[in-house]
């Protein structure tokens, strides 16, 4: 069943190729942005395949000399090297034919809101901020901020922003939860370590094709942008105000220059919040035991603890410590996530043994 389906893959990788050099597939630039990302998408399980195929095909060779006296020792080493290398690779293909999450290869809106903790709170979001923003220009990725509101010693009682680039949502989706953040305040003249907290939601962009947000459900209110101690940005009213009247959700957007702009962001913002409300309420319906221990994180839920004192991160969910917080502070997040990833696989090929 498995080497069926990898040999399938194969034929369609290899008809993508072909397709891809025909000269008449180039006078559609569409076709050919459709072309290579379907071909990218099958290039690793197809190098995986091809290489367990090689590693067998040694397997045997290797087997075969063994009853050579002079080749034997050999060709024992090459049999034990061949054979890890086949279970190693089995294990990857497993993994990389789990079933996709449709929602991998989308940008992501992020929204960060201070929690308990007052001012420090605020500094703490603003710096989960700035952490973000790192680790997204570390792997090219564009970010754009569509509402903040600070506070007047430069923290953020909450800020929504946009992350554009390759696969956001596969890298990003495990940091919804709740923050929690364990130093000493700037604000504390006695030195005392303060817990304070933070909100993380990451929500996938979506289209029309997700999710079609009803226009005759939405109030639209315009006003001006302003900054931190209500000091005007601009003097016309381009911020935009979206209020969806079935569930009271309220949008804002007035980073943009134009209201236009700002009406067209806030709109996606707020159909990517309809639609997490509608895809929780599906996780709900879900037995808790069915349930992924890592999941997407629900906002209630403590998934981090950032130790300044220490120097300590801990991810309580996978049980990660790392004693580099300042680097991660700096967006050097790669290690947890990839943590996440693997403990996300590893969750859903239990279940996927289990079911099958």
């Amino acid at each position: 069943m498995l080497e069926e389906k990898l040999r399938t893959l194969e034929v369609q990788y290899a008809e993508l190729e072909a397709r891809l050099a025909a000269p008449e597939t180039y006078d559609d630039p569409s076709l050919v942005s459709r072309l290579n990302k379907e071909q990218r998408e099958l290039e690793p399980v197809v190098a995986a395949f091809r290489s367990l195929r090689r590693r067998r095909k040694d397997l045997e060779d290797a087997h075969a000399l063994m009853s050579d006296p002079e080749l034997k020792e050999m060709a024992r080493e090459e049999f034990s090297s061949a054979r890890e290398d086949i279970s190693q690779l089995e294990e990857k293909l497993r993994v990389l034919l789990l079933p996709r999450d449709p929602h991998d290869g989308k940008n992501v809106i992020v929204e960060i809101r201070a929690g308990v903790g007052g001012e420090e709170a605020a500094l703490f979001a603003g710096s989960l901020y700035r952490m973000y923003a790192m680790y997204a220009e570390g792997r090219g990725w564009k970010v754009e901020v569509a509402s903040q509101t600070e506070t007047e010693l430069g923290g953020m009682k909450e800020i929504s922003f946009v992350v554009e680039g390759d696969r956001v949502w596969s890298r990003l989706k495990f940091e919804s939860g709740v923050h929690r953040v364990q130093r000493v305040p700037e604000t504390e003249s006695g030195g005392r370590i303060h817990t304070s907290t933070a909100t993380v939601a990451v929500l996938p962009e979506v289209d029309e094709v997700d999710f079609k947000l009803d226009p005759s459900d939405v109030e639209m209110q315009v006003f001006r942008s302003s900054g931190a101690g209500g000091q005007h940005v601009n003097k016309t009213s381009s911020a935009v105000r979206l209020i969806h009247k079935p569930t009271g959700m309220v949008v804002e957007c007035q980073q943009e220059r134009s209201q236009f702009q700002n009406r067209d962001r806030a709109m996606k913002i707020l159909a990517s919040r309809l639609y997490e409300q509608e895809q929780e309420k599906a996780i709900n319906a879900v037995s808790a035991e069915r349930r992924s221990q890592v999941g997407t994180g629900m906002r209630n839920e403590r998934i981090r603890t950032y130790n300044f004192p220490q120097g300590r991160l801990t991810d309580h969910r996978i049980g990660l410590t790392l004693y580099k917080l300042e680097s991660v502070m700096n967006g050097d997040l790669d290690e947890i996530i990839d943590g996440l990833v693997t403990a996300d696989q590893a969750e859903r090929l239990k279940n996927a043994g289990e079911n099958g």
